[in-house]
């Protein structure tokens, strides 16, 4: 019975992977530059504004910049380098990679849950040890 669920679920993995990569093959190039420079919008908002929103990025040109973001536009945003002497506007559809040097809220809070718990679990631990009766 087992090997029969297993077997389905494998079988509808299959055939769901295969339906998403004919989609992804059928856009044409502009549509997937589209697609991506929204993302890369919506990963610079989620980074935010200020020194604390590091970022280093790669564009089309080969070119990397690392550095903060100072401004976040419509088409573009800006990237100055940490001592702020040099700032570059960098347009959405230009960058390649990005990466983020800081935590989202909802990792942070996770780690914080992590961290509760991993403490909780400690302590009711060392107390059974130490108290075999209380």
């Amino acid at each position: 019975m087992i090997k029969r669920i297993t077997a389905v679920l494998v079988a509808c993995s299959l055939v769901f992977v295969t339906l998403c990569q004919q989609s992804a093959f059928a856009r044409s190039n502009p549509e997937k530059q589209a697609l991506f420079a929204q993302k890369v919008k919506a990963s610079i908002i989620n980074l935010g504004v200020g020194q604390s929103s590091r970022i280093a990025i790669k564009l089309r040109d080969k070119t990397k910049l690392a550095g903060y973001i100072s401004e976040i536009g419509e088409s573009s945003f800006v990237v100055t380098d940490l001592e702020g002497v040099r700032a570059t506007t960098v347009a959405y559809r230009d960058v390649v990679q990005v990466k983020g040097n800081n935590l989202s809220t909802g990792a942070k809070v996770a780690i914080g849950v992590a961290i509760a718990v991993g403490v909780i679990i400690t302590l009711y631990l060392v107390r059974g040890a130490f108290c075999d009766g209380c």
